[in-house]
Order: structure tokens, then sequence, then C-alpha cells
């Protein structure tokens, strides 16, 4: 009975996310960075979500994807960065037990998601450069549907599964997570009991959402660096090589730093290491996102140079039409 008893404490009183306490002298100088770059994520990913929406020249399928990445991303930073903020300021950095369950189940829904999401837009990219006359024709509305169906469904498939089976562990009245938001590894080692069978679950689908995803990627970009070689123009070269490089460092940030999260035993890990690695992929890619992938591009900016200008001009009438 005092067990069964200690083992409920959690669900009755929640957790404390000690996330930075250890450096005291480090958490008002996060927030504001953690902040400003919070900030710069919803600003761009939100400003591509609605170019995509409403200029014409953008409903393509890499622009389709690009706002499914982006609406991802918003969602994924903003599960976990405003309760990061509050517990840098807040002394007692308490989740309620319900509040962490969300946390867990949001966030690795939509990071799953976001790994399959990558791989597949990689594939877009690959048909694009690689196959330009048959673009059209295997890029069709219905296949994009599909394609981006398949990618949420696994994130929220992968989180009934890891999410139920982490939940189950008895955490014996253990309420300190060493760690800045509720997340499968941290949680595990937070078990009181054997947790090979949950280590083993969380490798294969580390291996399914991580290593086979960068795998297809890496592929694709193989086929493109080669398409790509045998572009006469100089400066076409260096453009696309350009465009490549940047989209390949935003995946190796993201995969290589959850990789390294998901991918050794929970019970090894250095929790100095696995919190400031953890914020490359919940802070950094998300904001990087949008820069590298779109608000670079031409069409892009023209779409938002035209926008801006509509609404300028509609702001005009408006006020002349107060007079």
């Amino acid at each position: 009975m005092a067990m069964e008893r200690s083992t409920n404490d959690s669900s009755l009183t929640g957790f404390i996310l000690l996330g930075f306490s250890d450096y005291p002298q480090l958490q008002e100088p996060l927030f504001a960075v953690i902040l400003i770059l919070y900030l710069l994520t919803i600003v761009g990913n939100t400003a591509i979500i609605l170019l995509s929406r409403l200029e014409p020249k953008l409903h393509t399928p890499m622009y389709f994807f690009l706002s499914h990445l982006s609406f991802l991303d918003l969602c994924f930073t903003s599960s976990v960065i405003p309760q990061l903020l509050v517990n840098l300021w807040d002394p007692m950095k308490a989740i309620t037990y319900g509040g962490c369950v969300v946390q867990l189940c949001v966030s690795l829904a939509l990071g799953s998601t976001d790994c399959v999401l990558l791989a597949v837009m990689s594939y877009d990219r690959y048909v694009a450069i690689c196959r330009p006359l048959q673009y059209t024709a295997l890029m069709h509305p219905c296949l994009c549907i599909a394609l981006a169906t398949l990618a949420w469904l696994s994130g929220v498939a992968t989180t009934l599964i890891q999410s139920t089976l982490t939940l189950q562990l008895p955490f014996c009245g253990h309420r300190q997570v060493d760690h800045f938001f509720c997340e499968v590894p941290v949680l595990i080692k937070l078990a009181c009991v054997d947790t090979t069978f949950n280590e083993a679950v969380l490798f294969v689908a580390a291996v399914l959402f991580l290593i086979v995803p960068v795998s297809f990627i890496l592929v694709s970009y193989g086929y493109i660096a080669q398409a790509v070689l045998k572009i006469k123009s100089t400066t076409g070269r260096r453009k696309a090589f350009g465009t490549c490089s940047s989209h390949l460092m935003v995946v190796t940030i993201f995969y290589g730093t959850i990789i390294f999260m998901y991918l050794q035993p929970a019970k090894s890990r250095s929790k100095d290491q696995g919190k400031f690695v953890s914020l490359c992929y919940t802070v950094v890619t998300p904001m990087l996102n949008p820069l590298i992938y779109t608000l670079r591009n031409k069409e892009v900016k023209a779409a938002l140079r035209k926008i801006l200008c509509a609404l300028v001009r509609h702001g005009y009438q408006q006020i002349f039409r107060s007079y």
C-alpha cells in the first residue's frame, strides 16, 4: 500500500521541471534569447503559412509541404517553450501531471510528424530537380495530400504507443524531472522499475523515425548533387549547391540532436548535454526553417512584397475614406 501510494504521488501533485536550475546565472540570458527565438519562430512560420495560402503562385507541392512544416513548428515550439519561459522565472518550476501528459503527447506526435515530413520534402526536391519533366505528373495533389496525411498519422501512432507505455511506468513518488520539458527519455530515466522494454521500443521508434528518414534524405540529396553537377552554368551550380547545403544544415542540426537524445541508453545520458542539445530541435531549427527553406527564395520575397503593398494600399484607402 505504501508503494502504491507513493507511485501515485506524481499523478496527484505533478512534476518539478528542474530545467537549467543548476545554472542560475544563465537563466535570465536564456529567457531573453529563447523568447526572441520563439517570437521569430512565430513570425517566420506564420508568414510562410499566410503566404502559401494567399499567393496563387505558391500553390505548389513544395509550398504545400512547407506550410505543413511551418504549422508543425509553430505547434511543436508552443507545446514546449511557453512552459520553459515560465519556469526560467518561477522558482517552483512546477508542471501539473495533466500538463506533463499533454506536453509529452503533443511534442512527441509533432516531432515524429516533423521527421517524416522532412523526408517527404526531400523526395519532392528530388523529383523537382532530377525529374523536372515528370514533376507535375508525379507530385499531383492527391499524392501530396496522401504523403502529408501519412506523416501526421505516423506521428499520432507513435505517440499513442510510446506515451501509453511511458505513462504506465511507476515513478514511485519521484517528481523531479531533470529536463525543461516532459520527454520520453527523461521520464523513462525517472522510473523506479526495469525499463529495458521501454528503451527497446524507444530504440525501434528512433530507427523508424530518425535513421530511416535521414537515410532517405541523404540518398535523395545524393541524386540531387549528381544532377546539380551536370548543370553547365557555374552560377546555377553555385546557387543549387547553396540551397542544398543550407537544407542539409537544418536537417543535420534537427536529426543530429534528436538522434543524440533518443538513440542513447536513458540511464547513461548526460543530463546537462541533453538539455542544451534539446534546445536545438525545440528552439533553433523551428526558427531556422522559414529562413532556410523559403524566405531566401525570390518567389517568396516577391509574394511578401506584393501582399505588404496590398495591405499598405488598403490602409491608405481606409484612411482617405475616413476623411
